[in-house]
């Protein structure tokens, strides 16, 4: 199937999840446009918080007028793949135009925290859509298990370069650094569950 088509039936199916409890999303993946729950935690939404704000105070110096915005979708028509990645470094003027998705190629970053319900996700089709689509900087963080993989160097549909971490650390991430001591892990005690 053709990516307009594809495109279409993912517009068909956001608008009908606009009707039904949860929140909901609808991707095209190598299969076409699953329509995906999501139910993000507390804690997965304070990480991408916490990514953010720290993204934009250091976007100000290297990349004035860029921001780390949550959750708009990124498309390539030509590899017919559409995300909805957690979070993206774009230019905040992208914002301002019309449609839904933004185009990869205004993309310099993208991050993902892994979902409990999706695990695989960002490990498996995410790692290999991204560098296919040219978006330079990948991270996955994974409150399951405290870690940090920053991926680098596209070359086709792989990153190159995996550097990884755990929590706590100062992760360079592409020209910023991403301070992780205060991201929180799903499911410890004394906290709320995923």
């Amino acid at each position: 199937m053709d990516y307009p088509k594809m495109r279409a039936i993912a517009e068909q199916l956001g608008a009908y999840a606009e009707q039904l409890e949860g929140t909901w999303s609808v991707e095209i993946g190598p299969s076409g446009p699953p329509l995906a729950m999501m139910c993000p935690s507390k804690r997965h939404e304070g990480t991408v918080r916490r990514i953010c704000k720290q993204l934009d105070q250091q976007l100000l110096t290297t990349h004035p007028g860029y921001g780390c915005i949550p959750g708009p979708e990124v498309e390539h028509p030509a590899l017919g793949r559409m995300r909805r990645p957690d979070a993206v470094v774009i230019p905040e003027d992208v914002l301002d135009e019309e449609g839904i998705a933004v185009d990869a190629s205004h993309v310099l970053a993208i991050v993902e925290i892994v979902s409990p319900s999706n695990p695989d996700n960002g490990y498996v089709e995410e790692i290999s859509e991204y560098p296919a689509m040219g978006i330079a900087h990948y991270m996955i963080v994974d409150p399951r298990k405290g870690t940090i993989e920053v991926h680098s160097e596209p070359c086709g549909n792989r990153y190159r370069r995996m550097d990884p971490y755990i929590y706590g650390d100062l992760v360079p991430f592409g020209p910023w650094q991403v301070e992780t001591s205060a991201f929180r892990r799903y499911g410890k005690a004394g906290n709320d569950p995923a």
